[in-house]
């Protein structure tokens, strides 16, 4: 029992090793497309109606994905793409009651509640569900 201690310990730090949590994380492109998955893309606008989108998640360094109706607005940030973090608050201000590309996107930690940084929207492109599924 003595030896098996030791190995059970080497076993559990082994799979708790950045390497091995990396593994297990699914990399950003790979989350945004099983989150469009069965979707399809219009044409991309400028600006989406903020007042009945019902959330916004997060991927990682990558988008910002907006939820209005059955719709999923994906927003690839023109600049500051590296801060986005899906642990991030988002504060958006706006003008009216449309979020637009010429918009930024502050983020806050959600633990300290510090600011970390901003995103500069780019345009935002529409995913819909193709009929029939």
């Amino acid at each position: 029992m003595r030896h098996l201690i030791p190995t059970i310990l080497a076993a559990a730090a082994v799979a708790a090793s950045p390497a091995a949590v990396a593994r297990d994380k699914i990399e950003p492109e790979a989350k945004l497309a099983k989150l469009l998955e069965g979707r399809i893309a219009g044409e991309a606008q400028q600006c989406i109606p903020l007042s009945i989108a019902r959330g916004s998640q997060i991927v990682d360094r990558t988008a910002i994905v907006y939820r209005v109706g059955n719709t999923l607005w994906v927003n690839r940030p023109r600049g500051g793409a590296e801060w986005l973090d899906d642990d991030d608050i988002l504060v958006t201000k706006t003008i009216g009651n449309q979020l637009c590309s010429i918009d930024t996107v502050q983020l806050v930690d959600r633990s300290s509640h510090f600011y970390r940084g901003f995103v500069s929207l780019g345009e935002f492109v529409p995913y819909r569900r193709v009929k029939g599924e």
